[in-house]
């Protein structure tokens, strides 16, 4: 592969992986948004704003978006786990909700290879969020 390619093909796998982890995102929370009730519509609206969140993160480099956009990826896998935790307890055991925790668990899994892309793995996410946490920290009180 020479110089110019790799960066290319870096940029295409990081582009298709960004808009794969985004699409099940969407899909979550769309079939959330389509069971009705209170407890569903909030689970999509949570989907939704992490998407919305996540896309920002990878869309814009300004450096307090770079510096935070550790925090929509952790956001999603504790959402996504916390939507099938609450599954486990009280959920209804049809074909649509396998499906829907699927799709949940190939989020996870995608956001798993992003952080490995992004940071290295779960030690080089956990340097970079305590960084910006530690900037963050500066920057108030100043």
């Amino acid at each position: 592969m020479s110089a110019t390619t790799a960066p290319r093909t870096d940029r295409l796998r990081a582009a298709a992986l960004t808009t794969g982890i985004v699409a099940l995102t969407l899909v979550s929370g769309a079939i959330h948004l389509s069971l009705g009730g209170m407890l569903f519509t909030l689970n999509a609206l949570g989907y939704f704003a992490l998407a919305a969140a996540f896309v920002v993160g990878a869309a814009i480099s300004q450096p307090l978006v770079v510096r935070l956009s550790w925090l929509p990826r952790v956001a999603l896998i504790g959402y996504a786990l916390a939507s099938i935790g609450a599954w486990l307890v009280m959920g209804g055991r049809y074909d649509l909700a396998y499906v829907t925790k699927g799709v949940e668990v190939a989020l996870i899994v995608l956001l798993i290879v992003d952080i490995y892309r992004v940071y290295g793995g779960a030690a080089g996410l956990a340097r970079h969020a305590v960084a910006s946490l530690r900037w963050t920290v500066a920057w108030i009180r100043s």
